[in-house]
């Protein structure tokens, strides 16, 4: 794992510029620094690692092609190098191996068969920028899923990217305008999804695509059109017209455990030490026991836990471990513990994120990166195999929903809205509320929207808020179930779950890896029938079967409690003076980005108790402590 930068245009003295971007972000990759420029173009770039594969030299970035024509940059691993490198060999194509770095086989592979077929081949996590000295030329590529974050944009007249925003800060002409598009996003969803970033002017390259920037663009600060080379929504076209069939279950759960388990044992390449996150939940303790059958030594698994039983799964874990046999290290945490992360936060996300489980993800990687430098995590399994509560409590809604006669909905949802609105704050106001939403939803997207959104009018909060239109805007093609699966994993999956894993292990110079979100598991998954995944009314279903043969179901089967740590209490106790401080009224409005008299209401019905309203004070807390951090460098756009 490592951190990427590159600039490109005329500014003096990049060296500095890129020294300091790759200091700034030397947690990412703090064994060792390169640089390397083409005077000529103007373009420099920058690389800090973190040393997985091939620890010597030869592993060094950038890294200049043995024809010399060509120049990489990478963040990521790529699992199936060797088999890559076989390929080259047999086609007579391969360079003469200089050492064993996933790398250098990339960038022979982009060298041999171009951009798209290399991408199309490789199997890995990735963000990368390839110069091309002959035609002068920058290629940035992303993984299919988004596991690896990659920033692009114009600062000023100058092209820049980075793995992490603050790189940049020391750029002339960078991040000075906030994007109200991502801010009202932020609002909507507590993440700010691609294509959007927190500035102006700069976005993210979408998963599963790559951009190439010509010279003459980049003179007109023109950012030519991304080219896809896999897609959730094309993966699951093309399983549409294979579904898979089996003659029983049992051989379901051999074909899960076949590709599943291909997936990890490729993703336990390394040259340094290597665990896995178990929280004793259905998808770490099937990746643990993957992992576990796949090595030859007991498997490193780590888990935190915490005093309050409430959000405390730390037994679960250990029990899981036990039976595996794995070499378990658990570490109880206090609160104290947890909100001495909090003011870390603004710094480890860059942009404002607000997913609140970000803080015990930060504590489990700074606990795992004492014994190993590369974790396996079980993230995805909801995503794929439709795990999550809220599906099923959106589903029954729907359903609700479509059983009232169409020419009666539109009556009963503006009775509804009018008896939410003369109700105080109760669980009976927030079901109208739902009542409402559903029945006026113009398709069953749109209530998915609005049943995952926090802030339902970002304007009530945000001065001059701009919604723009997302991929919740489209109708679903398939069931609901589905649809939400597929729009989690294009939105809440690449820039909620991974980002927050990413930032939050890499500030502890810690390498994560997902397994469950292999592109061969995610097809495999669009293949199955919803039958696979939902059945008995719970999720996960064939997971679940795969884990009963490594693990007795009864360590396993039992509610999930998330990995979460509780916010909304921690706001009208610890944290209560730090957000009094973040949302007193007048720095609110001497800072003109929220309106201030709707997000006071909200906390003065937190704190007497009437409302949990701890989800959507996240929000604003988390981005007025971002501004904290970068009020030198913004204006408010």
């Amino acid at each position: 794992m490592c951190g990427i930068v590159g600039i490109w245009g005329g500014l003096p003295d990049k060296r500095a510029l890129i020294s300091g971007g790759c200091r700034r972000m030397r947690h990412r990759g703090p064994d060792s620094e390169g640089y390397w420029e083409d005077e000529g173009a103007g373009l420099a770039l920058g690389h800090v690692r973190l040393a997985i594969l091939d620890l010597t030299p030869a592993g060094h970035q950038p890294m200049v092609s043995a024809c010399g024509r060509y120049v990489l940059v990478l963040n990521g691993e790529i699992y199936n190098h060797l088999d890559l490198r076989s390929r080259l060999e047999a086609q007579e194509r391969a360079p003469a191996w200089r050492g064993h770095s996933d790398t250098e086989t990339i960038l022979a592979a982009l060298a041999a068969w171009g951009i798209q077929d290399t991408l199309k081949s490789a199997v890995g996590m990735f963000a990368m920028a390839l110069w091309d000295r002959q035609e002068r030329e920058l290629t940035l590529m992303r993984d299919r899923l988004g596991e690896k974050p990659l920033y692009l944009g114009f600062a000023g007249r100058n092209f820049v990217f980075t793995s992490e925003l603050k790189a940049l800060d020391g750029v002339p002409g960078f991040g000075q305008e906030l994007d109200r598009k991502a801010l009202s996003l932020l609002l909507r969803h507590n993440y700010i999804p691609a294509p959007y970033s927190i500035y102006s002017g700069i976005g993210k390259l979408a998963p599963g695509s790559w951009l190439t920037l010509s010279e003459s663009q980049l003179h007109q600060a023109a950012l030519p059109p991304a080219h896809s080379y896999w897609s959730v929504q094309e993966a699951r076209r093309q399983a549409m017209e294979r579904p898979l069939s089996f003659d029983s279950d049992d051989k379901a759960v051999d074909a899960l455990d076949a590709v599943l388990g291909t997936a990890v044992k490729g993703q336990m390449i390394s040259d340094v030490g290597l665990g896995a996150f178990l929280s004793g939940g259905i998808d770490s303790s099937v990746v643990a026991a993957l992992m576990q059958k796949a090595g030859t030594q007991p498997v490193k698994t780590f888990s935190i836990g915490f005093d309050d039983p409430a959000f405390n799964e730390a037994e679960h874990a250990k029990a899981v471990a036990a039976h595996l046999g794995t070499s378990h290290t658990e570490l109880y945490v206090s609160a104290q513990d947890a909100l001495a992360v909090v003011p870390e936060l603004a710094a480890m996300y860059d942009e404002p994120f607000a997913d609140s489980s970000q803080i015990p993800t930060a504590l489990v990687a700074r606990m795992a990166r004492r014994h190993v430098t590369v974790a396996l995590s079980g993230d995805g399994g909801d995503e794929l195999f439709g795990g999550y509560s809220r599906y099923f409590r959106a589903q029954r809604w729907w359903d609700k929903r479509q059983a009232v006669p169409a020419a009666l909905r539109g009556p009963m949802a503006m009775a509804a809205r009018a008896g939410a609105g003369l109700m105080p704050a109760s669980h009976v106001r927030d079901q109208l509320e739902k009542l409402a939403e559903v029945l006026g939803a113009a398709h069953a997207g749109a209530f998915y929207q609005q049943f995952v959104t926090y802030w339902k009018q970002p304007a009530q909060a945000l001065i001059g808020a701009d919604l723009p239109a997302t991929l919740f805007d489209a109708p679903p093609r398939d069931g609901l179930f589905e649809h939400m699966m597929l729009l989690d994993a294009q939105t809440y999956l690449p820039d909620d779950i991974l980002v927050k894993v990413d930032r939050a292990a890499m500030a502890a110079s810690l390498e994560t890896r997902v397994p469950m979100i292999d592109h061969r598991v995610f097809e495999f998954a669009q293949s199955l029938p919803l039958g696979y995944k939902v059945r008995g009314g719970k999720g996960k279903w064939l997971l679940r079967q795969l884990l009963y043969r490594y693990v007795p179901r009864e360590l396993v089967d039992r509610p999930k409690k998330g990995f979460s740590v509780p916010v909304a209490a921690w706001l009208r106790g610890p944290l209560k003076d730090w957000g009094a401080a973040l949302l007193d009224p007048a720095r609110l409005r001497r800072d003109g980005l929220f309106h201030a008299e709707p997000i006071v209401r909200k906390w003065e019905e937190h704190q007497r108790g009437s409302h949990d309203w701890g989800t959507h004070l996240w929000s604003i807390l988390m981005t007025q402590a971002w501004l904290d951090r970068n009020k030198s460098n913004t204006t408010k756009g």
